[in-house]
């Protein structure tokens, strides 16, 4: 299945959730209840909407953070009519998350059946609690299952849709295939590192992908660094090719090139690069590994 059609279905879902809580605000007790109804409905269809907007701001913490505040508040506010929504931790702590996410969960999760145990009879309580208990070790679980597969495709996905830019991440491997096929092919392959300012790094990101070749790509390094892998027949078309993009990016504030054949770890390179004092340093480096 195509990630197209996989993402149409997920945001359909996510309107549909949005659909339960609009209609259950008609019905709220008081002002504080329609609120916390309201925000949950309009936290699912902004989610629904930004789907597959971008990430270029990773959005996984903000993202599962508010809905757990709003479970926690709603539980705690309106625990008499909507005790069902209890079930729904189970489903929280199931998404690959920080440790830290985790445990918030965990302990709003426990606080809210506690609140709901003291309105149902000892018996019922301890049932809904060991049931609760197994559930959230079943998620919890479930979680540390898929939080390297989470990393994984992160790894693998695009940072703005339609643009060859990667996570740093992917650098370190593609830096280890590119040398090797230039030394089998007797191409000259060179890692590029542009240093521009923060608010400039999008901008010149975009117009690094459009100017580089179908079979180069990009990488975002940190908030003011981006890297591109360029290959060319030889140094001196790379000479050209270098002078040409740099002629197009106004912005640059220093750049560093560097042969993959005799560059640093990549940690030397972008230290290099920080104490550099001219705006482009084209070195020969030294003969080394390249990993980060």
């Amino acid at each position: 299945m195509q990630s197209k059609y996989k993402i149409g279905l997920l945001r359909l879902n996510l309107l549909l959730a949005a659909l339960f809580p609009a209609l259950m605000v008609a019905n709220a007790h008081d002002f504080s209840e329609a609120m916390l109804l309201g925000l949950a409905a309009a936290w699912l269809t902004i989610s629904a909407g930004l789907v597959e907007f971008s990430h270029r701001h990773p959005p996984l913490v903000p993202w599962q953070l508010l809905p757990s505040l709003l479970l926690g508040a709603l539980l705690w506010s309106s625990a008499e009519r909507h005790p069902f929504w209890l079930w729904a931790w189970t489903a929280l702590v199931m998404l690959p998350q920080p440790a830290w996410m985790a445990v918030l969960n965990i302990v709003l999760a426990v606080l809210s059946w506690a609140w709901l145990a003291r309105l149902m009879p000892i018996e019922q309580a301890l049932f809904s609690g060991l049931v609760f208990a197994l559930l959230l070790a079943l998620g919890l679980s479930r979680a540390h299952r898929l939080t390297p597969l989470h990393s994984q495709a992160r790894g693998r996905v695009s940072l703005e849709p339609g643009l060859r830019l990667w996570p740093r991440a992917r650098l370190a491997g593609d830096l280890s295939r590119e040398r090797g096929r230039a030394e089998r092919d007797g191409t000259h392959a060179e890692l590029l590192l542009v240093r521009t300012r923060r608010r400039h790094l999008w901008h010149v990101a975009r117009q690094l992908c459009e100017m580089t070749r179908r079979f180069e790509h990009c990488y975002r390094l940190d908030a003011r660094t981006l890297a591109a892998l360029l290959i060319c027949r030889d140094a001196d078309q790379a000479n050209g090719r270098r002078e040409t993009l740099l002629a197009r990016l106004p912005r640059v504030e220093r750049v560093r090139a560097v042969p993959l054949q005799r560059a640093r770890p990549l940690a030397e390179e972008l230290h290099a690069l920080e104490q550099q004092t001219t705006p482009l340093d084209v070195t020969r480096g030294t003969k080394s590994n390249v990993d980060d």
